[in-house]
């Protein structure tokens, strides 16, 4: 029952075993009844898959758009460009994804660097920030709005009533598309700083809906992966949450999930005003790369780390290894074999080695990548982290914690 979920639509399956497999370093399957039941409200981010009138607007721009710049420049940090960057990563071949940079920095050497040869003429800012008023994007959007003072050149993603980039867009006829109010930058993925981005790069911006769709009818299993979350974390000390994929195209999908966990479980206050100084440390790991790199702190090391692994079983590119060197006996298990299913092989090792040494650890499978089960994976780890907010008895969609750095840079710059 709490093994492994398939969603057949999406070929989507979560399998739980090997944390209720590892002895007392893992859970027992009747404690997860100790949370009691799903919450049953509704999260703002999930009305987004209902999002066709913006879908609708996107569209229209893209096409009017189509052929007239050579590169799109993504202007925003954090959530306001974890979900494009892992959009890009995850769906588009190297040629496609060399026409959008995302300048999620201001350090002068990467902004030279990755503009120093572009024409300016031919390319599209994307200016994004939900309060319209991040210093760092508002900073980048002075910069190149002095370069070149065309209006055409801009777009907007932003608060659709308040803030410095609203003003601006209405008052010198800049487009500008709306973040819901209620929908907090980590979770807009699934909003236009997600979605423009994409569209303008040709992916199907309607299969990513429809595959977030999708899930929502699974919300009990993005709950049970919170709860287990929670227990091991209260009940084992696992306070790090390790993903990792096995696909270098859902390499960046740990970056976007390692800011949509650490800002949102990641309190000093619970909701009644208590300190609690809760949180998960995410750890971003890519295998087979970091099997020699961090493994041996999760096979060796303390018993706080909860791996994630994220697997595709069928590849869209794959290639036999080559049998030669046949009197190198030490070689021979790798005649005749894949790419992918060595790939595949070196995943299973690992998880098998992770369950001898007592460290409890999850799989999601999905039969392939694509913008449905990409759309997918966003609302399944949206929900789980929303969840999670709820066992912990904190505000999931606050982030305090960032706002006196803000403050403070104010006064130094000042």
């Amino acid at each position: 029952k709490y093994e492994t979920f398939f969603i057949n639509c999406i070929m989507l399956s979560f399998d739980f075993k090997n944390v209720f497999t590892v002895g007392t370093r893992g859970l027992d399957r009747a404690i997860l009844k100790s949370v009691g039941s799903m919450p049953q409200k509704k999260y703002s981010f999930e009305k987004l898959v209902d999002g066709d009138d913006v879908i609708s607007q996107i569209e229209q721009f893209c096409k009017k758009n189509s052929g007239k710049f050579d590169h799109f420049v993504l202007l925003g940090i954090g959530g306001s460009a974890l979900g494009a960057r892992c959009t890009m990563d995850a769906l588009l071949p190297g040629s496609e994804r060399s026409k959008l940079i995302i300048l999620d920095n201001i350090d002068p050497v990467l902004i030279a660097d990755a503009t120093d040869n572009l024409n300016f003429e031919k390319t599209l800012f994307i200016v994004v920030s939900k309060s319209g008023a991040t210093p760092e994007t508002i900073a980048q959007y002075f910069y190149f709005r002095k370069k070149i003072d065309r209006r055409e050149n801009f777009v907007f993603v932003t608060d659709p009533d308040n803030g410095f980039l609203r003003q601006t867009g209405c008052n010198e006829g800049i487009r500008t598309f709306d973040i819901p109010r209620d929908v907090g930058g980590r979770f807009s993925v699934l909003t236009a700083a997600g979605l423009l981005p994409a569209g303008l790069l040709g992916v199907d911006i309607r299969a990513l809906l429809n595959g977030a769709g999708n899930v929502l009818k699974f919300r009990k299993k993005a709950f049970e992966f919170a709860s287990i979350q929670y227990l091991l974390q209260k009940k084992r000390g696992v306070s790090i949450a390790v993903m990792m994929p096995y696909s270098s195209r859902l390499a960046t999908f740990s970056d976007w999930y390692a800011q949509l966990l650490a800002e949102s479980i990641g309190k000093e206050k619970n909701l009644a005003g208590k300190k609690v100084n809760v949180g998960i440390t995410p750890v971003k790991a890519l295998g087979v790369t970091d099997q020699h790199s961090q493994i041996q702190l999760y096979v060796a090391g303390p018993f706080d780390k909860l791996i994630v692994f994220l697997e595709i079983l069928k590849s869209d590119v794959d290639m036999k290894i080559p049998k030669m060197y046949a009197a190198e006996e030490s070689f021979a298990f790798l005649h005749g074999v894949s790419f992918h299913e060595l790939l595949m092989a070196e995943k299973k090792a690992t998880e098998m080695a992770l369950v001898q040494y007592k460290r409890p650890n999850a799989t999601l499978s999905m039969q392939k990548l694509d913008a449905f089960h990409l759309g997918a994976l966003f609302m399944f780890f949206e929900l789980s982290v929303a969840f999670l907010g709820e066992l912990y008895g904190i505000n999931a969609f606050d982030q305090p914690g960032v706002e006196l750095g803000k403050k403070l840079t104010r006064e130094i710059c000042g």
